[in-house]
């Protein structure tokens, strides 16, 4: 049987994070995946840059690819530099791969990178989520409740 996963992953160094993510999709389950990177790419998340603001994920050739994510060219590559906006292979198990296809194939949702991170033994990871797209009302209907929460909070710590 194998070993339950944790809740929250361990993340030590966040690089990129994509907030508008969780305000335009209603997230169902997020998965932990490894990425396929070169030296150069290492070394420019190293230094904190990196953009996943408008990248998506997609399933093909029995693998799920990030597309779309700026990794900017490292400052002192030479001529072996990286491409910056190249698709990169993400590294998952092969039945979360074909759970994830079935969902985006039948169900209509879309895989959503949340977040690159380094965790503690100092590996870069994606944090991708399974996600449905809001419409206009729904988002207001998030922006009231949290507001809401946001107000009944504080009220409580006022009157104790």
């Amino acid at each position: 049987m194998p070993r339950p996963k944790p809740a929250t992953f361990d993340k030590k160094k966040i690089v990129a994070e994509n907030r508008r993510a969780r305000f335009d999709y209603s997230i169902d389950t997020t998965y932990e995946a490894g990425i396929v990177l070169t030296g150069t790419e290492v070394k420019s998340l190293r230094f904190g840059e990196g953009s996943i603001a408008e990248s998506y994920a997609e399933v093909s050739d029995g693998g799920v690819w990030l597309v779309n994510s700026n990794i900017p060219e490292f400052s002192h590559g030479n001529r072996f530099n990286h491409e910056p906006k190249r698709p990169r292979k993400l590294l998952l198990h092969e039945r979360e791969v074909r759970k994830l296809h079935g969902a985006v194939a039948r169900e209509g949702m879309t895989l959503v990178p949340l977040m690159i991170y380094f965790n503690s033994q100092g590996r870069a990871k994606v944090e991708l989520a399974l996600a449905k797209g809001r419409k206009a009302h729904d988002k207001r209907d998030a922006i009231k409740e949290r507001d809401w929460k946001r107000e009944a909070g504080r009220l409580m710590r006022e009157r104790g």
